[in-house]
């Protein structure tokens, strides 16, 4: 994968993330790329509430992938984040069988923005680390530092 498309394809999901911040939602997005190159879905985060507690952006979108595309279509398909993909997304990406992760900003860096709010207690588990724990080499490639001030721009003002 070119890292011009790398770039492309991450601002795609920039855009999702400043319309999930416009529908009041925490400042997320990911898309799903075939094969092809071509954009199959795309998600924002969804609200999170008690009843749901799993409306992470990565999570919605592998619920929608695993419904839509069987696991070989899918092993062959990347996931574009903005941020790295949390414990959770990524146990959702492992089971749905994506074969590439992308994301923008790092966990770690996500952690400066959120601090201790409520609506996102970071783990300090890299995503790396838990798909190396499983039986499946699924590539990751990030952060992409270019990136950063432009991710960062969307959550300006949000978690305070």
């Amino acid at each position: 994968m070119p890292h011009q498309s790398a770039i492309d394809y991450l601002r795609q999901a920039i855009s999702v993330s400043k319309k999930s911040r416009e529908h009041g939602n925490t400042p997320f997005g990911a898309i799903l790329v075939d094969s092809e190159g071509t954009v199959i879905l795309e998600q924002e985060n969804i609200e999170i509430t008690q009843s749901n507690c799993t409306g992470h952006a990565e999570t919605t979108l592998m619920e929608a992938a695993s419904q839509r595309y069987s696991k070989s279509f899918l092993w062959n398909c990347t996931l574009y984040t903005t941020a790295e993909p949390c414990a959770m997304c990524s146990g959702a990406i492992y089971w749905g069988n994506v074969g590439k992760v992308v994301y923008g900003i790092s966990e770690e860096r996500l952690l400066t923005l959120t601090g201790d709010n409520e609506q996102n207690p970071t783990f300090n588990l890299p995503c790396r680390e838990v798909f190396r724990k499983g039986q499946k080499q699924i590539t990751v490639v990030g952060p992409f530092p270019e990136l950063e001030d432009e991710i960062v721009a969307v959550h300006e003002g949000y978690w305070k």
